[in-house]
């Protein structure tokens, strides 16, 4: 089985992250750092916005069960793609939404759902669509902290997690 990966940011990660965890033919989640400045951020360092972090998911899927136009469609369902650096009551750089990939082969892909659904929605995205410059796990007590503390924060609601596990690929 060859695991494919995808970087998407879609606000807090805790509910991103346990959002994609539903979704079938995800076979792991990874909350952590992405794109920002320096070595090795903290929570703490990346919460003040002075980073250029923002709080990301990496998807590890298997493509024999789930396609990444799949994951980004159902991406597109859990964020509001027009709202700039803010998701939910979430403000700030750190909660700006975004696709980082590592294979250019996927970025045609990115390309196509994304305009997709920018034209679907008919108001310009603000998402953004860029290579990975780089990744920082989360410390533990931010991995899977949905699991954790089933009644923890979330801007994303029960429903929408619910959509998720029932979603199947056509």
């Amino acid at each position: 089985m060859k695991l494919k990966h995808i970087y998407v940011a879609g606000g807090c990660f805790w509910g991103t992250e346990h959002f994609f965890k539903q979704i079938d033919g995800v076979v792991e989640t990874e909350v952590g750092f992405a794109n920002g400045q320096t070595e090795n951020p903290t929570y703490e360092q990346v919460y003040t916005d002075t980073t250029g972090y923002a709080e990301t998911v990496h998807v590890i899927y298997d493509p024999d069960k789930v396609s990444l136009d799949f994951l980004l469609r159902m991406f597109f369902v859990a964020i509001d793609p027009t709202s700039l650096n803010k998701q939910g009551h979430d403000e700030g750089t750190r909660y700006r939404t975004g696709i980082y990939y590592t294979d250019t082969a996927d970025l045609q892909t990115i390309e196509k759902v994304y305009a997709e659904e920018q034209n679907k929605c008919g108001q310009p995205f603000v998402v953004e669509k860029l290579p990975l410059q780089n990744f920082y796990p989360a410390d533990e007590y931010h991995q899977d902290y949905l699991d954790k503390h089933p009644d923890g924060y979330c801007h994303l609601s029960k429903a929408l997690f619910a959509f998720a596990r029932k979603a199947k690929q056509l």
